[in-house]
């Protein structure tokens, strides 16, 4: 991983306001402890709703009531929400992101971190784009669950997807090789990279369903899988039980 900056630059905002703003001409690149630098190309933060994988189709169809889009990017979901009618908040703590959210005509947009609200009350938390990263880790999975089921209504539901990244630990035997005194194989540490910008290191996790569904019950939530994507992927529904 590369060092930290003692200031974490809004890598996400610069690439998504250069983007609107006419000025694409690299995509982000994503440095992983798990393997070989990737990319995300910045056009795809725009899709249309036609351009969605299914799993985020699915879950844009089952958001109901007053909604919270977590980790918002450029808001291509709270777009198409807004578009159909519906109340929903794009929320993300880049600042960069929610520009270009209302630079893109979405009406209610926050700059904020989804575990520093307090008093507010949903009936649908979107977190979709691996929403389970947002935990961290899966020791912090059960309090952050916790943390949003106070944010939701009675009967409230989170929508949420993931992946089961097992498949990367398999041999060429079909084994698997895990370290069994490590953490828990879905941990990852990140950092993203734009223009000579590097974001400072952070903790995501991808988590198996079965995992998420023990940790979810915990919490005091019903979950069941809506569907399974091509490769190894879901979207999950949590269901807020008084």
């Amino acid at each position: 991983m590369a060092k930290k900056d003692s200031v974490n630059p809004d890598v996400f905002g610069a690439a998504l306001l250069d983007f609107y703003n006419g000025k694409y001409s690299e995509d982000i690149t994503v440095i992983s402890s798990l393997t070989e630098d990737d990319e995300i190309p910045v056009p795809y933060l725009f899709r249309d709703y036609a351009k969605m994988p299914e799993i985020e189709q699915k879950a844009l169809q089952l958001a109901t009531g007053k909604i919270l889009d977590v980790g918002a990017c450029a808001g291509s979901h709270s777009l198409y929400l807004q578009q159909q009618g519906l109340d929903v908040s794009a929320l993300d703590v880049s600042a960069g992101a929610i520009e270009v959210c209302r630079l893109r005509g979405i009406e209610k947009a926050l700059q904020a971190d989804v575990f520093e609200l307090s008093e507010a009350s949903y009936d649908t938390l979107l977190l979709l784009m691996n929403g389970t990263g947002i935990f961290k880790t899966l020791k912090n999975t059960q309090p952050a669950l916790k943390h949003l089921a106070s944010l939701l209504n009675t009967n409230g539901q989170i929508l949420v997807d993931s992946s089961d990244i097992a498949f990367m630990y398999e041999e060429e035997d079909g084994s698997y090789w895990r370290d069994v005194n490590s953490n828990y194989y879905g941990e990852v540490t990140f950092q993203i990279q734009y223009k000579g910008k590097i974001s400072n290191a952070f903790d995501w996790l991808y988590l198996d369903f079965k995992t998420l569904k023990a940790e979810a019950e915990k919490a005091g939530f019903f979950c069941e899988k809506i569907l399974d994507g091509p490769h190894y992927e879901y979207l999950a529904r949590l269901v807020k039980v008084d």
